[in-house]
């Protein structure tokens, strides 16, 4: 086993030769990627107010649908990852990178049966989600309603 100077030397000595990451470059692609995703949505909830005269706030949830589909297809067909591999932190965009990361999850099991692998996968990360998400916003909710009761 390597002692810890060893370690340390080594370290340095890859950190030297290691190349350095494109920071700047990759900001941009997630910044217009991530763009273009947030345009589409958009556009599809332009879509929901101009032919089925729904109002800006009722076009919001056939809108979060549309785009929960089109990237969970988008993921079935291998695309949504090659847009991951380029985009980066810009196909994380909430609703899209949830439902990629729900169908892929689902995806990967997929060799186990549709009940006991794509059914019981399927959720996994989304009931973190719904969790975490419930208990967040109780607190936050609890710490609202004491402070408007204190002023």
């Amino acid at each position: 086993m390597a002692t810890k100077e060893e370690q340390q030397a080594y370290a340095e000595k890859i950190k030297s030769i290691q190349p350095k990451p494109p920071y700047v470059l990759n900001c941009i692609k997630a910044f217009l990627v991530g763009g273009i995703i947030c345009t589409i949505g958009q556009a599809i909830q332009m879509f929901y107010m101009t032919y089925f005269n729904f109002t800006q706030e009722t076009a919001g949830n056939p809108t979060v649908a549309t785009l929960i589909l089109i990237a969970a297809l988008l993921t079935g067909l291998g695309v949504y990852d090659k847009i991951g591999q380029f985009a980066g932190a810009g196909s994380v965009v909430p609703v899209t990178g949830f439902a990629n990361a729900v169908t892929s999850a689902a995806l990967e099991h997929k060799s186990e049966g549709l009940v006991l692998g794509v059914a019981t996968n399927l959720f996994k990360l989304a009931g973190a989600v719904i969790v975490f998400g419930a208990v967040s916003a109780y607190i936050f909710g609890m710490i609202r309603y004491i402070f408007q009761h204190l002023t």
